[in-house]
């Protein structure tokens, strides 16, 4: 018999034989490993917006042994179980990307388009089982249900040109409860509805059903402090207001028309046509160490009864997933959900709403740079405000032209029992000079609304968010400079150059200011507290307190605070060089003086009469002693 040799081509095919069925093997393996993932999003090879259906498998398959089980744990509700498939839908428009799963008939993804998270990666106001809709609901056969666990067949279409999906809990091809979203084109509402068919007999009224929505707020700002702690809220509207609850509370509400849970720069709205009533709501703070809890900021809970109408549900809702933009939120009339944008109360948002707003937007219109809008809006501002400065100044240059006489005025009248006389003869020399101590703080007053606006509008503007200018890659957030190797208490971990420029601005303002204010003040009196010392420390202590707080603070808003102090004190060396005399200021006084005094006013009659009964008093107490 001839002996076979060793053939080493042979061998060698034969290991690539075996390499080819090895991957192959595995290949398909993993293929079928992808078929039964039910948690993933059916993914497209191209960019349009494609809105399907990812069905994977029956839930029970044919196994005849679990299905029974399933019908005797779930009665009438077996039926989508057994015949329901594991998947999830996907809905999508320009701005907006849904995912629903069937399970639950719930969103479980929701994604902003058009935005990324501070570390540049794909924005979700939902993923991860951070949310969850239920209805907790029993039955007539003794069962208690929750949506949550329970599987819908879903259904796409189209209406009026809008994408429609109906997510439908199955009795039986005719009785279900179902959950449908329609989703228009470039819009970030959601048209949602909660309707039955033919569940009036499936369905226990009698036992309490109720609508549970929770959601975990991911973290999205670069600032984690100042967006857990200023700028995440839960919002809801009842009786026609708008109202929020803090962090750690839990509250019971009538009438809810919306809630809102807001994270900074987005937020994640359920609205109802049917107000809700005796509504749980509640808000948990999830960041106890800024260090560890990165990912979430607060919890929030809504729980609310539902009622039904003819034993059926029936409730016209909506959902937004979106920005928390102030022009967006503006345009959903009668809903209020501007006010979630956080502007400031009372005068600081009507500032904000009715003048610097429709400033910002119209400079947006021409310029794309949105430090040079800041800086824009600054020296329109300061221009504006510019009047309250000269009246300042001016009221300064009149106490610095009597105050020989106010001096005098106390070497006339000296020690406590001349106080009240001192203080009418003051009074009677700042009158017909025609100027007072409040002509002084009234401009200074009159500016303080514009500051706590603007404190409010830069870092709450959408438009700022993640826009660069100079150094600063966020205007929304703070610019770095230096990464501290330890975080200083009150400072933080880095250091934020425009902070520095703004404090810097901040002291040669007031060292400016601190001779204007000098002259404002009458000559120390015996007993009174020395204010010219108080500024002397006032203006060491404001510009480290404004390096401290805003180092962690909007960039946009510190670019603001340097560019207005420097047009403040370019503004005020101007009208103390070129506007104001103080030669023509004394001809004026002297002139005053000549003239008649005025009758008295009823109130200062009053005032004049109080100041002598208080020196009647003050000279009875000096006679007992």
């Amino acid at each position: 018999m001839e002996q076979k040799k060793f053939d080493i081509n042979s061998f060698i095919g034969m290991i690539l034989l075996g390499g080819i069925l090895w991957w192959w093997m595995n290949s398909n393996k993993e293929e079928i490993l992808q078929k039964e993932t039910t948690s993933d999003v059916v993914t497209t090879p191209n960019e349009d917006t494609v809105n399907s259906i990812a069905t994977t498998k029956p839930v029970f398959q044919s196994d005849a042994s679990k299905a029974a089980d399933i019908e005797n744990k779930l009665g009438a509700f077996a039926y989508s179980a057994v015949n329901g498939a594991t998947g999830v839908t996907v809905i999508e428009n320009e701005l907006l990307k849904l995912a629903v799963d069937n399970k639950g008939g719930q969103i479980v993804e929701a994604l902003i388009k058009n935005y990324k998270t501070y570390d540049s990666l794909p924005l979700y106001l939902v993923k991860n089982n951070n949310a969850s809709f239920n209805i907790n609901f029993g039955t007539t056969d003794n069962r208690i249900l929750n949506t949550k666990d329970l599987y819908f067949i879903p259904t796409l279409s189209k209406s009026n040109g809008n994408d429609v999906l109906s997510m439908k809990l199955k009795v039986s091809d005719s009785k279900f409860l179902e959950y449908r979203y329609e989703m228009k084109p470039n819009e970030y509402m959601v048209d949602f509805s909660i309707r039955s068919q033919g569940l009036s007999s499936t369905i226990n009224e009698s036992n309490a059903i109720t609508l549970n929505w929770s959601l975990k707020g991911f973290r999205n700002e670069k600032s984690l402090e100042t967006e857990n702690t200023m700028y995440s809220w839960y919002y809801y509207k009842t009786d026609g207001e708008v109202e929020y609850i803090r962090p750690g509370n839990t509250e019971v509400v009538n009438n809810i028309d919306w809630v809102a849970f807001k994270q900074h720069f987005f937020m994640s709205n359920l609205l109802t046509d049917t107000p809700l009533k005796n509504a749980t709501i509640s808000s948990t703070d999830l960041v106890k160490d800024k260090k560890i809890d990165t990912v979430y900021t607060k919890n929030y809970e809504l729980n609310t009864p539902l009622a039904l109408s003819n034993g059926e549900f029936n409730y016209n809702m909506k959902w937004f997933y979106g920005p928390s933009d102030y022009n967006l939120l503006k345009t959903y009339k009668e809903t209020n959900l501007d006010e979630t944008a956080d502007l400031g109360w009372g005068i600081f948002g009507f500032l904000n709403r009715t003048i610097f707003y429709p400033v910002f937007n119209f400079l947006k219109g021409f310029l794309s740079n949105f430090g040079l809008i800041i800086i824009l809006m600054t020296i329109v501002v300061r221009l504006i405000m510019s009047p309250l400065v000269y009246k300042s100044y001016l009221s300064s240059a009149k106490m610095k032209v009597i105050r020989p006489e106010l001096t005098a005025l106390n070497e006339k009248y000296p020690g406590k029992e001349n106080a009240m006389k001192r203080q009418q003869e003051t009074m009677a020399v700042q009158r017909k000079a025609g100027v007072s101590m409040l002509s002084g703080c009234i401009p200074a007053l009159l500016q303080m609304p514009v500051f706590f606006a603007l404190f409010k509008f830069f870092p709450t503007n959408l438009s700022l968010r993640q826009e660069g200018f100079l150094w600063a890659t966020d205007l929304s957030s703070y610019d770095t400079i230096f990464t501290l190797p330890i975080a200083i208490p009150w400072y933080g971990d880095h250091v934020s150059l425009f902070p520095i420029l703004a404090s810097i601005a901040i002291f040669f303002y007031m060292k400016m200011n601190q001779s204007q204010q000098a002259n404002m003040q009458a000559p120390t009196q015996e007993g009174m507290p020395d204010m010219g010392k108080m500024m002397k420390y006032m203006i060491y202590f404001s510009p480290i307190m404004m390096l401290f707080f805003f180092n962690n603070y909007a960039s946009s808003l510190s670019l603001y605070y340097f560019i207005s102090n420097l047009l403040t004190i370019a503004i005020m060396l101007v009208i103390k060089n070129f506007v104001i005399d103080e030669d023509k200021i004394h001809a004026q006084i002297e002139e005053n003086k000549k003239r008649p005094e005025k009758a008295k006013s009823k109130f200062r009659q009053r005032i004049d009469a109080a100041m002598k009964q208080a020196q009647e008093q003050q000279a009875q107490q000096r006679r007992k002693k």
